[in-house]
């Protein structure tokens, strides 16, 4: 067989014809003097100013305002959009309860009996006025502690929170009952 009629021999032939002389590439890698940019963060930066312009913004909520000292809270499952309504005191407040200056004892029974009665007549919402414990000197909020404390412990409770200030503010609290069955 000759190396001339050999088909790979040709096409070798054929491309270093087509290709011309060509020199070896020493590195693979080209070296720039141009360093790059440090990168901006815009993102952030957007995410920053979109936060001073809520802080600054003209729409004030009471019922968005929170010092440490309202009662906040709401069994799994209960509606953001619910919880809004309630912190805003837009439910009909169908009974009213003051536990001001009893013991205890009274205002666990008060409450208990009041919030039977409430469920019994298909009552949906109960402002309880439970003071803001100035009187209680060092100890702080008894009653408000204890109610905070008992009405998490009912089943017929979906949620409550502080009333807004015209209601009493923190010294007392909307109670959003379960629908009867």
């Amino acid at each position: 067989m000759n190396d001339e009629n050999n088909p790979d021999d040709l096409d070798k032939q054929l491309f270093r014809n087509h290709v011309g002389d060509v020199q070896p590439v020493t590195h693979d890698k080209i070296d720039s003097d141009r360093k790059k940019p440090k990168p901006y963060p815009i993102k952030a930066i957007e995410d920053e100013q979109q936060v001073i312009q809520d802080m600054m913004s003209d729409i004030y909520d009471p019922a968005d305002m929170e010092t440490g000292e309202e009662l906040n809270y709401s069994k799994p499952g209960v509606q953001p959009k619910t919880l809004r309504k309630l912190r805003r005191g837009q439910f009909t407040i169908n009974t009213e309860l003051d536990l001001h200056g009893m013991n205890i004892t009274a205002a666990r029974e008060a409450l208990a009996i009041s919030l039977h009665n409430c469920h019994q007549q298909n009552q949906r919402c109960i402002r309880i006025i439970h003071g803001k414990g100035l009187r209680s000197n060092n100890k702080g909020p008894v009653i408000k502690t204890m109610v905070n404390k008992w009405l998490r412990q009912r089943d017929d409770v979906l949620a409550f929170c502080s009333a807004i200030p015209v209601d009493g503010g923190t010294g007392a609290i909307y109670v959003l009952l379960k629908r009867k069955r």
